[in-house]
């Protein structure tokens, strides 16, 4: 693979993700993964017509983090939840570059689409090949740039792209069709939620982003989330997935400079700081009438954040887990 220049001495997202990319596909049938060409590019199934899992989950989100993240499942410390939990086991997600990893890879910032109509196809791409398509302006900011003879997307979608929509993606990103590699994960599927809740982190340092905190003082991240059960349709699922991180996920960021931009930080980024708290999330998009962007974009956090002021020591904790809307969800099909 011919990867990006040395000039920059952040890693390519692209050589870190090639490894990851090669073990999923050798392993899809013990992932019970399906794999097929279209349009000459490698398309893997992770929940449309093959089942996927959960490991297949996990796999998927270290690769959409452009392998610069490490996901694991344990317990979820619900602290003075009374009795035993009825969701113990969640997600943990870290990255010792999490800007990069989040924002730069695993965040679904490229809208795709092909097709008008009943037959039309939608989806937001993320994952390490976003880096050679820039199609975002955030790739400005980040001033990063990858340069690679391979890509890689993950999608949550419901249905394979059209070959059309392969080669547009090819031809973005540089790079032949048989170098493309499409990861599909729906929502509902367990390989979808689970890679779903493993945004935790990046969902943080999104927000973190939309309030102006400089992304160069984020030194470190790490972020737990509860795993919900698969929902049987789509809007149960995104309901679950999406509460339990809002109500369920805790993230903790280490940060440099003073000790009150973290403390403000930490005050501002936790999910109860917006107006729409305090619902599941399929309510609130119920009440929205479906419009995504009538609903308040400061929801989309944590429930509960820990700033470390790296230059002083201290930490700052803002917001709370609401263990009773995170049972409320996971258990309500819509």
């Amino acid at each position: 693979m011919t990867t990006k220049p040395p000039s920059d001495p952040r890693p390519s997202l692209a050589a870190l993700s090639a490894p990851l990319v090669e073990r999923l596909m050798a392993d899809a049938p013990v992932l019970r993964l399906g794999v097929q060409k279209v349009g000459g590019a490698s398309v893997v199934d992770a929940g449309i017509s093959h089942p996927g899992g959960l490991e297949a989950g996990r796999r998927i989100a270290e690769l959409c983090m452009g392998g610069l993240g490490r996901v694991a499942f344990g317990p979820v410390p619900w602290g003075t939840v009374p009795g035993p939990p009825s969701w113990p086991f969640g997600v943990t997600v870290h990255s010792a570059q999490p800007v990069l990893a989040c924002l730069g890879s695993q965040y679904a910032g490229w809208s795709l689409s092909h097709g008008s109509g009943k037959g039309a196809f939608f989806a937001l791409g993320s994952g390490p090949g976003r880096a050679l398509a820039r199609q975002e302006a955030l790739f400005d900011e980040l001033d990063y740039r990858d340069t690679a003879d391979a890509a890689v997307f993950v999608m949550e979608a419901t249905a394979v792209p059209p070959a059309e929509l392969v080669a547009h993606i090819a031809a973005t990103c540089g790079i032949a069709a048989d170098r493309l590699t499409l990861v599909l994960t729906p929502t509902q599927s367990l390989a979808g939620t689970t890679q779903v809740v493993a945004r935790v982190l990046e969902v943080a340092l999104h927000k973190l982003h939309a309030l102006g905190f400089p992304l160069d003082r984020v030194a470190d991240g790490i972020g737990m989330a509860p795993l919900p059960p698969p929902g049987g349709g789509f809007l149960t699922a995104m309901g679950r997935t999406n509460d339990a991180i809002l109500y369920g996920g805790t993230v903790h960021l280490h940060v440099t400079g003073p000790d009150d931009a973290a403390e403000d930080l930490a005050r501002r980024l936790p999910s109860a700081a917006s107006r729409d708290h305090g619902r599941p999330f399929a309510e609130i998009f119920a009440a929205a009438k479906g419009d995504f962007y009538a609903i308040d974009s400061m929801l989309f956090s944590p429930a509960r954040v820990t700033v470390t002021a790296l230059d002083s020591g201290r930490s700052f904790h803002g917001g709370t887990l609401a263990p009773d809307l995170v049972e409320r969800s996971f258990r309500d099909v819509r």
